[in-house]
């Protein structure tokens, strides 16, 4: 691992930015880097409110009782205590059932299922989609036009858009058959949202089918899973642009947007794809202009080496983005070099 590091570091990677993505904190490879053994030690004594075995034992006999088998710790304790009876806290019931690995679902309510966090990878244009639904204020309190947007991750370009009136996944279908036409029907796309109505609506899923597209959908009730969505809106209404005051009319919020998109896919540098627009990255235009920025830097330090202690800065574009890594997912591979 800490050569796997080194080399990221090496690269022009921050140290802190491969630390969060292999799962472990900087001032760890710091220690480790000065103090190769770890020369932590646990305590030297047992804690004198500990559990004897003849205690731990009564514990789970009481848990694993016809009376209690079917219910929690958090209504073993209360139950006990009416009766005039302490055995144990109801953090020490569920750490001995837990050491004893008796920690199954109990009841008849059925057991929580875990939800995977939805993982895509997009390494070129038109492989993963994401799209949502904004809010836009009307001309009258309480009224709102509506924002579609959808937008490629790989190169963060926003590949189509309309603003409407009203939410509806008719209208969102029509705008996903205009886009993949623009674009040549797409082999191999995912399209990624939400849960809402229009998202999961019978013609929307109807065309996503019909176009031969991947849908997937975000957990229910979490609401980071559609970052790169949720990241373009951020960016639609806190950008300079953006007016104070609500729009007056449909045509108009339409104008505004369509001259937000414009500025978006050529005139803004995108921070996540090396602070180049988002069409020069769905184009292929960034290789050479990221080149040359590293001549540009490579230069510089010819010029004043004592200005540099290590590295230039690292120019290259990343090879591939990812959508919904599993924060528990530990990697050692960090190069986001792209030839």
């Amino acid at each position: 691992m800490m050569s796997a590091v080194g080399e990221a570091v090496k690269q022009g990677a921050r140290l802190d930015v491969v630390c969060n993505r292999i799962g472990i904190s900087d001032r760890t490879i710091q220690r480790w880097q000065t103090k190769p053994e770890d020369g932590r030690q646990g305590p030297n004594t047992e804690p004198a409110n500990k559990l004897s075995e003849a205690e731990v034992a009564q514990v789970l006999s009481v848990a694993t009782s016809a009376e209690f088998r079917d219910v929690s710790p958090k209504q073993i304790v209360p139950r006990l205590a009416d009766r005039g009876q302490y055995i144990a806290s109801e953090s020490t019931f569920y750490r001995a059932l837990n050491e004893e690995s008796l920690m199954a679902h109990r009841g008849r309510a059925k057991a929580p299922v875990p939800r995977a966090r939805p993982e895509l990878l997009a390494t070129k244009i038109h492989q993963v989609w994401t799209w949502d639904i904004s809010y836009l204020r009307g001309p009258i309190r309480g009224t709102f036009f509506y924002l579609y947007l959808v937008v490629d991750i790989f190169s963060r370009r926003i590949v189509g858009w309309e603003v409407h009136d009203e939410e509806s996944s008719i209208l969102a279908a029509a705008l996903l058959e205009r886009i993949s036409l623009e674009v040549g029907s797409p082999k191999g796309l995912t399209l990624h949202s939400d849960n809402g109505g229009p998202m999961k609506g019978a013609t929307m899923l109807s065309m996503i089918q019909s176009l031969g597209i991947s849908a997937s959908f975000s957990r229910p009730r979490v609401s980071d899973d559609n970052p790169y969505s949720e990241a373009l809106f951020r960016t639609v209404k806190y950008c300079s642009l953006f007016p104070e005051k609500p729009f007056e009319s449909l045509e108009g919020a339409r104008t505004w947007v369509a001259g937000f998109v414009a500025w978006y896919n050529t005139k803004h540098l995108h921070s996540a794809i090396q602070f180049v627009t988002p069409d020069q990255r769905h184009f292929g235009l960034d290789v050479e202009l990221l080149a040359n920025r590293t001549e540009v830097y490579e230069a510089a330090r010819v010029r004043n080496p004592n200005r540099w202690s290590q590295q230039t800065r690292n120019w290259k574009s990343p090879i591939a983005v990812r959508l919904g890594q599993p924060r528990s997912t530990q990697k050692s591979e960090v190069t986001i070099s792209r030839q």
